[in-house]
């Protein structure tokens, strides 16, 4: 990664509000410490909708679950069709997703019509119902998803220097290698928001030995996804995001604590400012010297790189106008090109 440092924006200064692991991952997907809130590629996928309607517009891959599952990418208040759908890196792209044997795709869609009859008329005999709606669209895009999906996940027509690239088949990288590639892949296709997890960086012992693993697992995947996209000529406008839910300690014995009060992220692409420098902290590393950036900054400033003003974005749900940075977020501007 350190190769492609010329075109990430590294940010010294992050912060968040809480320094436990469920509440720390709601905020960083979904801005709020609490359960229920749409996460941000909801919000991505409800303003700016899909490039590709027969794939979801919101994918993702997960390499080790996070902590608080699933909430991480559901739509929360939303309706349904707005949260993520977790793809396979290899076979099936998502579970049940090829027709039972002996069904012709001509009769899966007389089957389909007519569930979509029985929906529909029972949909206008009740108030609205957005999940009823969001049902009908799931069964459309599963039947379409059949015939694009399953390519999507091939990548037997990716070359051995491509795959070289992504240290696909290295022991240690081959895993998110192989995620990474398929971010490409989907993003090539369409998908507007893909979002990739990996394994648990909670190193309370043996942190050195441990956080070398783990770079050894995501650093090369990483370095060629951003090489992989700028060969492509994609990097401009794809947005590349990669943070923890918060920081370590500086000090420990052994090993490192959890540390929400300073942190480093970068963003990469997308019409970000590479080889820049945001913030700082004491020479400790311990709290925030200069320009802080909050979670809802984070947020304020990926919605930017999208088109979508954080406060303008809004969804209506009990009573309120609601927004994914809440009352708060600033744009980051000088990471900005």
């Amino acid at each position: 990664l350190g190769k492609r440092i010329d075109d990430v924006a590294l940010i010294r200064s992050t912060t968040a509000d809480s320094a436990a692991h469920g509440a720390a991952s709601l905020q960083m997907n979904t801005g709020f410490v609490r359960q229920g809130f749409p996460s941000l590629g909801s919000w991505a996928s409800y303003g700016l909708g899909t490039e590709n309607q027969n794939m979801p517009g919101f994918v993702v891959l997960v390499n080790g679950a996070p902590y608080s599952g699933s909430q991480n990418w559901s739509a929360g208040f939303m309706p349904s069709a707005y949260q993520g759908t977790v793809f396979n890196t290899t076979g099936d792209a998502v579970a049940n997703l090829n027709p039972a044997r002996g069904t012709s795709a001509d009769a899966q869609r007389r089957q389909l019509d007519l569930l979509a009859k029985f929906n529909r008329s029972h949909q206008a005999s009740v108030t609205p119902n957005s999940e009823l709606a969001a049902r009908i669209e799931a069964y459309e895009l599963a039947f379409r998803m059949q015939a694009n999906a399953p390519e999507v996940v091939d990548t037997k027509d990716e070359s051995d220097a491509t795959r070289e690239l992504y240290g696909i088949g290295g022991k240690q990288t081959d895993k998110f290698g192989k995620s990474c590639l398929l971010a490409r892949r989907l993003v090539e296709r369409g998908t507007r928001f893909v979002q990739l997890y990996h394994s648990n960086w909670d190193t309370h012992g043996d942190n050195d030995k441990r956080h070398k693993d783990l770079c050894t697992q995501t650093d090369k995947p990483i370095a060629g996804l951003l090489e992989d996209l700028k060969q492509r000529g994609l990097l401009d406008e794809t947005l590349v995001v990669w943070a923890g839910e918060f920081g370590r300690t500086p000090v420990g014995t052994g090993g490192r604590d959890h540390h929400a009060a300073a942190f480093s992220t970068w963003m990469a692409g997308g019409g970000i400012k590479g080889g820049t420098v945001h913030g700082s902290t004491d020479e400790y590393g311990f709290r925030v010297a200069s320009d802080q950036a909050h979670v809802h900054d984070l947020h304020a400033t990926i919605l930017h790189q999208m088109g979508l003003d954080h406060e303008e974005l809004t969804y209506f749900h009990s009573g309120r106008d609601h927004r994914l940075t809440d009352v708060y977020g600033k744009v980051l501007h000088q990471i900005i090109a």
